[in-house]
C-alpha cells in the first residue's frame, strides 16, 4: 500500500524473493515525495524536491541496480563537496580522503578555511551520541568548523535547526559514508530527475515481473478478524486479504496512524522549500552548499538552477514571489551575476516533507511489524536508524518485505 519510494522499494524486494505482488497507490503517479512533473511555466521538468546522493547509500544503489536505473545518476569521478560563503565571498572544496583515515584533516590546504586539526574531534561525538541529545549538544555553538560544516551537513541530513535535530541519527550517515573513505561519500544525483531514476524504471521492472499496479486507489480502511487484517477497503471496493497474504503499509505517518490507531508514530512534520529558476545559460556545477544566506543548496541541471531550504517552517508561510526574490539573491551571488527581479521560477512547498526529526521523536518510530501478524510498515518515518531521507525509504521498504517474507 503506497508507491512511493518505500513502497517500490517493498514491492522490488517481494519480487526478488518470489512474492506475487499488488501494488496500490492513492495517487494518479507514483513516486510520493521523490517524482518530477513537467511545469508549463518553466517548459521544464521539475523534481518536487532535491536529493542529494552519496555512493555509500547500499540500500539506494542496490534499488537502482536491481531496476536497471543507476546509470541515471551522475556525480563526479571523485567526492567533491563546494561551499561558498556569501557574506566572505569564500569558497572551497571538501575532498576526503581515500581510505577511513580522514588524512585530509591533517592538510591546512584541504581543511575548512578557518579550522584547525583540534576541531574535528567533534565528530567523535556525534558517532557515540546518546538517544537525547542534539546535534548542537554534541558539537557545540563555537568555532567555524560548526558553522561551516556540521550546520548545512545537520539542516540538510535531517530537515531539523541544529539546537533541535537529533543527533543519534548523524552518526550512522556519517559512519556508512565519510568514515569509511572517498569512494562511499561521492555525491550524485538524478540527471533527468527523480521519476526517471527512481519511480519509471521501478514500475516497469515490476510490471516485467508479473506485479499489478492500481492507481488512483485509496485505502480507506483495514478491517480485521482477531490479530490480522482481513481485508482492504478502498471505499467503492474492497479486497479480501487471503490466509498467506501479506500488506506492507507504506503510507506517510498520519495515514498509518489513522488507519492503525495502535500504531505508534513520530509526532509533528517539518517543511522544506524548493525554488527552481529558469537560467539564460546552464549552470558549471552540480551542485553547491551555501552559506550566509537564505538557502542551502544548489543544484544544477542544465538551465535551471534548483534551490533547497530545509527547515523551513517560517518561511514556508511566505509569499511564493517574496520568497523567489531572497532565495534568487543568493543564486545570483553564487552566479556572480546581476541580482534583482528573478527570471521565472517555481517554488515548491512541501509542508509535511519530513517527520520532526527531534531526539523525543526518535522512540515514536515503529518498526516493520506490528499488533496485526499479517500488516508490515515502511516508510522513512519508521525505524531505520537513520534520516528521513532516500535511503532511509528505501532500506525501511527491503526492512518490511524480509518482515513480510518470514
Amino acid at each position: 500500500m503506497g508507491a512511493g519510494l518505500a513502497g517500490l522499494a517493498g514491492a522490488v524486494r517481494s519480487v526478488q524473493r518470489g512474492a506475487k505482488v499488488c501494488l496500490y497507490e492513492s495517487a494518479l503517479r507514483a513516486g510520493g515525495r521523490c517524482r518530477s512533473f513537467h511545469d508549463a511555466k518553466l517548459d521544464r521538468t521539475l523534481d518536487n524536491g532535491n536529493h542529494l546522493l552519496l555512493s555509500g547509500n547500499r540500500a539506494t544503489m542496490d534499488y537502482l541496480r536491481t531496476v536497471k536505473s543507476l546509470d541515471r545518476l551522475v556525480g563526479p569521478p571523485r567526492a567533491a563537496f563546494p561551499f561558498v560563503d556569501l557574506r566572505t565571498g569564500e569558497r572551497w572544496c571538501i575532498r576526503p580522503s581515500r581510505g577511513p583515515v580522514p588524512w585530509w584533516i591533517c592538510n591546512r590546504q584541504r581543511r575548512i578555511p578557518g579550522t584547525t586539526l583540534r576541531d574535528y574531534a567533534s565528530a567523535l561525538r556525534l558517532l557515540t551520541a546518546g538517544e537525547a541529545a542534539t546535534v548542537l549538544a554534541c558539537v557545540g555553538d563555537a568555532g567555524v568548523l560548526f558553522e561551516r560544516f556540521w550546520t548545512p551537513l545537520a539542516v540538510g541530513a535531517l530537515n531539523a535547526p541544529v539546537h533541535e535535530g537529533a543527533a543519534r541519527l548523524l552518526g550512522p550517515v556519517l559512519k556508512e559514508t565519510f568514515a569509511k573513505g572517498e569512494a562511499y561519500c561521492r555525491p550524485r544525483i538524478a540527471r533527468h530527475g527523480l521519476s526517471d531514476a527512481f519511480v519509471v524504471p521501478a514500475l516497469t521492472w515490476l510490471r516485467d515481473h508479473g506485479a499489478s499496479i492500481h492507481l488512483s486507489h485509496r485505502l480507506r480502511a483495514l478491517p480485521s478478524e482477531g490479530s490480522r487484517v482481513a481485508a482492504l477497503d478502498f471505499g467503492n471496493t474492497s479486497v479480501s486479504i487471503g490466509e498467506h497474504d501479506r500488506v506492507i503499509l507504506a503510507v506517510p505517518s498520519w495515514v498509518a496512524a489513522m488507519l492503525l490507531p495502535d500504531v505508534t508514530v513520530p509526532e509533528g512534520q517539518s517543511a522544506i522549500v524548493n525554488a527552481h529558476f529558469l537560467l539564460p545559460f546552464c549552470g558549471a556545477d552540480l551542485f553547491l552548499g551555501i552559506l550566509g544566506g537564505t538557502a542551502q543548496w544548489i543544484f544544477f541541471r542544465d538551465d535551471v538552477a534548483s534551490v533547497t531550504v530545509s527547515a523551513a517552517g517560517p518561511l514556508a508561510r511566505k509569499d511564493n514571489d517574496a520568497l523567489a526574490y531572497a532565495i534568487w539573491q543568493d543564486v545570483a551571488k553564487t552566479l556572480g551575476i546581476a541580482s534583482g527581479a528573478p527570471p521565472p521560477f517555481r517554488i515548491i512547498k512541501e509542508k509535511r516533507a519530513t517527520f520532526r526529526q527531534v531526539p523525543g521523536n526518535l522512540k515514536r518510530r515503529p518498526g516493520a511489524a506490528t499488533h496485526l501478524e499479517n500488516v508490515f510498515l515502511a516508510g522513512d518515518w519508521t525505524n531505520t536508524g537513520l534520516p528521513a531521507t532516500i535511503e532511509g525509504a528505501v532500506r525501511s521498504g527491503f526492512t518490511a518485505a524480509q518482515a513480510a517474507l518470514r
